[in-house]
Parts: structure tokens; sequence; C-alpha cells
């Protein structure tokens, strides 16, 4: 990418504490990102729908429609299933990796694991250059 560039792409940040949501956000805005943000899973689903971002940081542990759900409502989307996932959350990840295992029983095609897994709270330069790579692999 060229500085001339705009944006070096779209993230959508997906976490009910707002302290998160800014957190991640500044992170992104001041390395070159476009950010939209949401508070659940539902709201989050339909803004994926409605921008395609690059890349998604989802929370697990939610109100309402959680981040696992909507891990499994992205992943068996059609449009929405080739956007790479950093699931971002205070539940370990073999916990979250068990209930994937769980949903796989029910589903005639196994979700895939998340393209990457960060405990809370993220280190910014951990979680920055895991989306940086993330988003040039899908950009090729």
């Amino acid at each position: 990418m060229h500085k001339a560039d705009s944006t070096k792409g779209t993230i959508l940040i997906v976490d009910d504490a707002m302290d998160m949501r800014v957190f991640i956000s500044a992170l992104f805005k001041t390395s070159g990102y476009r950010t939209e943000t949401c508070r659940d899973g539902s709201a989050g689903l339909a803004k994926a729908r409605e921008i395609a971002p690059d890349l998604i940081v989802l929370d697990v542990m939610m109100p309402g429609t959680g981040g696992a759900l909507m891990y499994k409502n992205l992943k068996t989307d059609r449009l929405l299933k080739d956007i790479p996932v950093i699931m971002l959350s205070a539940v370990g990840q073999r916990s979250f990796q068990h209930y994937l295992k769980m949903l796989n029983i029910k589903l005639a095609e196994p979700l895939p694991d998340p393209d990457a897994y960060l405990e809370k709270p993220p280190d910014a330069q951990h979680l920055l250059d895991t989306a940086v790579g993330l988003i040039a692999l899908r950009k090729g």
C-alpha cells in the first residue's frame, strides 16, 4: 500500500465493552484503517453484510447474539465466510475450541477455527501485526 491510499482496509470490531471498541478502533485508525464498531453479534452480522469488511475482530462473550454464534453465522454465509476473523476474548482458546466442536456436531460442514485467537487484554502491537498479516493474505 502507498501512503496516498486513503485506507489500508476496513475492520469491523464487535465487542460489547465500549472501552475495548474505543481502544481497538483507535489502534487501527492510527494505523490507517477504517473501522466500524458494533456491540453485539446480530448488529455485527448486519454490519458485515452491509460493508463486507477486510477483517473482523470479534469478542466471544456478549449479551444477546454472542460472538460464537456470530462466528457460526459468518462462516456459514457464502458471502462472508472468507472474511478473516480474529476472536478476542477473556475466554480461553481451549474453551472456545470445545464450543466449536460441539457446534460442529450439528453442522453438515464443520466450522473452521478462527484465523487468530487472542486473549483479553490484547497486546496492541500483537493485535495490529496479526490484523495486518491476515489482511495482506486475503488481498494476496
